[in-house]
């Protein structure tokens, strides 16, 4: 096996940035504002949420920043959680991640994208049937699934080529975001009054504004993707913290700045009616505005798409590396240097949810739960790395260590109880699915002490 191929350090600091970036912005930003103004009524409370969701992201950042750079190998939390707490727990969250997060992930985006691209006039036709046997699809299916093959195509042959993809297209989405913003303050029926307003059907008191946060955390979601591809980044431990540090800052920057520019055009009452905020506000400035946005929400959701697919198949990876899983997923191509069966999988996978589980947007709720439970659990690695590897080289040390890493690890925690009693059904399903992995696990390591033995 010694000269087995290996998958290359071929990413960047800038790759790695745009990683974090691209993956957070998707076509949340564009229509958060409203649910976060149904929830707490205020411009002010709404900044507020944004702030704290921002400071919470930044701090789990900074603690995902120092476990990074100590550990940069493929897989990211998986390894984290494997080192510190063991096997089965590292499985249980690999599992749940190559089951059910990350091919709902991808199912959800290209659904997401096909919509955006149904506003416009010229593909209005996607919602017609294109197949009537065996199965029903529409062609908005089927350009669904083109997407994402040709975005694993991309993955496929080469992490370089995927994260300059990443790159080029992340810039390209800041630079949209920003012309839309500075579009809806040239609007002429906007005004500074509006930030005063108030929406008096708003849900209000601690429940109204923890829902703001959630809403809030989810848009920026995703900044740990970049610690799965860890194994593929030059200098890691100079590049990861820059990359995830600063690109939180960065999209915290740019949500403020869309927000601003909702609140600068619409009154509070109509952005918690608005199903599409951003547009709305934007469609002021003319109807270039509102063409602008649904071409920036497409390409924010085919950039995340990138940084979901990339991200995603090195953990199935990762396990399969350590023997816990099927050995093929563990195949490097030996020319492109990429998880070249993991992709695969993780791509049928993703299809088969597309085509014939017409709930998977419930399969994908169903796993936010288990999702922030593995981020609590990833983050708090930190403490427990500190105590039993205290001589492992630390390039980077999480900054206020112990207050910040503990700030995220407790905020978890208040959102998984919020989370859980608020969506008993969904979260009860979500340990299901943990649990569903035990079986799975058992045969795996039954397999390897055989292999071992």
């Amino acid at each position: 096996m010694a000269d087995a191929p290996n998958l290359s350090r071929e990413l960047g600091v800038s790759h790695a940035a745009a990683i974090v970036v691209g993956t957070i912005i998707g076509s949340g930003i564009f229509l958060v504002p409203s649910e976060m103004m149904q929830a707490v009524g205020s411009a002010r409370l709404v900044y507020l949420a944004w702030i704290v969701g921002g400071a919470l992201s930044l701090a789990g950042a900074i603690t995902y920043a120092e476990l990074g750079a100590m550990k940069p190998q493929a897989g990211g939390e998986y390894v984290y959680i494997r080192d510190a707490y063991g096997a089965l727990p590292a499985f249980l969250y690999g599992w749940t991640w190559f089951a059910v997060a990350k091919p709902a992930s991808v199912a959800t985006l290209v659904t997401g994208l096909i919509r955006i691209l149904g506003t416009f006039p010229a593909l209005s036709g996607l919602n017609r049937t294109a197949i009537v046997a065996p199965v029903a699809i529409s062609y908005g299916q089927l350009v669904a699934i083109a997407a994402a093959i040709l975005v694993t195509a991309l993955n496929y042959i080469g992490i370089r080529r995927a994260g300059n993809f990443q790159l080029a297209f992340t810039l390209l989405k800041i630079v949209i975001i920003v012309a839309v913003a500075l579009l809806a303050f040239s609007a002429p029926s906007g005004t500074w009054a509006n930030f005063a307003t108030t929406f008096g059907g708003a849900m209000r008191g601690v429940a109204g504004f923890m829902a703001a946060l959630v809403a809030a955390l989810w848009a920026y979601d995703g900044w740990n993707d970049l610690n799965m591809v860890s194994g593929e980044i030059r200098d890691p431990a100079r590049a990861i913290p820059i990359a995830l540090i600063a690109g939180v800052g960065v999209v915290a920057a740019l949500y403020m700045l869309t927000n601003a520019a909702v609140q600068y055009v619409l009154p509070a009452s109509q952005i918690a009616a608005s199903l599409r905020p951003m547009s709305d506000a934007a469609a002021a400035a003319g109807h270039f505005g509102a063409a602008l946005v649904s071409a920036g929400m497409a390409l924010s959701i085919l950039v995340t798409l990138n940084g979901t697919i990339m991200s995603g198949a090195r953990v199935p990876f990762a396990m399969a590396r350590d023997g816990h899983f099927f050995r093929a997923l563990a195949e490097v191509h030996p020319r492109f240097h990429t998880p070249s069966a993991a992709l695969i999988v993780q791509l049928l996978l993703s299809i088969a949810l597309l085509l014939f589980a017409g709930s998977f947007r419930q399969l994908f709720s169903l796993a936010i739960f288990a999702e922030w439970l593995f981020y609590m659990i990833a983050a708090s690695t930190v403490f427990a790395l500190r105590r039993t590897q205290p001589a492992s080289p630390r390039p980077f040390r999480a900054w206020g260590y112990p207050v910040v890493p503990a700030l995220f690890v407790a905020a978890a925690a208040v959102l998984l109880y919020y989370t859980f009693t608020e969506n008993l059904r969904n979260s009860a399903w979500g340990l299901v699915v943990i649990a569903a992995g035990l079986p799975v696990y058992w045969v795996f390591a039954k397999r390897r002490r055989r292999d071992m033995g």
